[in-house]
């Protein structure tokens, strides 16, 4: 039986400390801190790690630093459109929502899909009435709304890109204004061995209506068994093409991979390969824990049951 313990990440991309301030990163760090600590009360008084990464992910979603939640970005038609998705790997029974633009906590809807509702993922109107159906709290859609991500997307359609996350963000950003990519996501293994894993995103600043990424996708930016549990944070498409987190998950059990050179080997060839960048946490049954990402940096954290939250950003010099 493993340790228990949870990660948590806020997004990867290559992070500009000379335009990050002490006090922006001092607020990253603090949020990034208290989640994993939430995560890691949970699991410290006999919780489930179902239950560790629903609420680290529902936190995420309420933060809004992260493009998850309220603070989601908007697409080129100035609405928002989120997605989520949960698995529990003691049965690997998954439920995601995609598309909603009603739901509060979009990581709750997904819960609600995996253990009310025969089907594995719900989009648009049909997810919001079943989370409606499930008494989930319901939100007028400019909630997820900030002035910030706002002037985002007035850059955006101003040089008519597609960017993820804090691109095209002010010089004052954490990240580069190129290459943020907005996801957020937990991973935890509990005092029984039990594996779960949990992603959800705001998607892209200025996308079309209607596109989705790995993130509600199992396989793509969500995946886990009894082995491992893994959360995405990246270029979606390109994820959704390496099928990266269940490969994670098939390198270890097919190709007897570590935990560390199984999501190596994803992060740093296979889906540079394709073209893709980004990072993923994972945590396997023994509790041993692995957040790679090819970016400047990931907003990342972790922690065992009884110890201090350990929380970074940039990549370690």
């Amino acid at each position: 039986m493993g340790r228990a313990a949870i990660a948590i990440h806020g997004g990867a991309g290559a992070i500009a400390r000379a335009a990050l301030s002490a006090e922006q990163e001092q607020r990253y760090r603090e949020a990034l801190s208290a989640i994993v600590a939430s995560g890691q009360t949970i699991l410290a008084a006999g919780g489930s790690a179902l239950d560790a990464v629903t609420e680290a992910v529902r936190l995420l979603e309420e933060c809004p630093l992260f493009n998850a939640g309220k603070g989601s970005v908007f697409t080129h038609s100035g609405s928002h459109e989120l997605d989520a998705c949960i698995m529990d790997g003691r049965t690997q029974n998954a439920g995601a929502v995609a598309g909603v633009a009603r739901i509060r906590n979009p990581v709750l809807a997904a819960r609600a899909v995996l253990e009310n509702s025969p089907h594995v993922l719900l989009s648009g109107a049909g997810a919001e009435q079943f989370a409606l159906e499930q008494g989930l709290e319901q939100v007028a859609p400019d909630f997820f709304s900030t002035d910030a991500r706002w002037q985002q997307l007035q850059r955006a359609l101003a040089t008519q890109q597609t960017l993820l996350d804090h691109d095209g963000a002010a010089e004052a950003a954490p990240l580069d204004a190129d290459r943020k990519l907005g996801t957020v996501g937990a991973v935890a293994c509990d005092g029984e061995g039990n594996l779960a894993a949990a992603t959800s995103t705001g998607g892209m600043t200025n996308k079309r209506v209607g596109r989705i990424g790995d993130s509600p996708l199992p396989g793509a930016g969500c995946f886990s068994n009894g082995r491992v549990a893994v959360s995405c944070t990246g270029t979606g498409e390109v994820f959704i093409r390496a099928l990266a987190a269940y490969d994670v998950a098939a390198l270890m059990e097919y190709g007897g991979y570590s935990l560390r050179q199984a999501c190596a080997h994803v992060i740093h060839d296979k889906i540079p390969a394709l073209e893709g960048s980004g990072g993923l946490i994972a945590i396997d049954a023994a509790g041993n824990i692995a957040m790679p990402f090819n970016t400047e940096g990931m907003y990342r954290g972790y922690g065992y049951a009884g110890e201090s939250p350990v929380v970074d950003i940039y990549r370690s010099r």
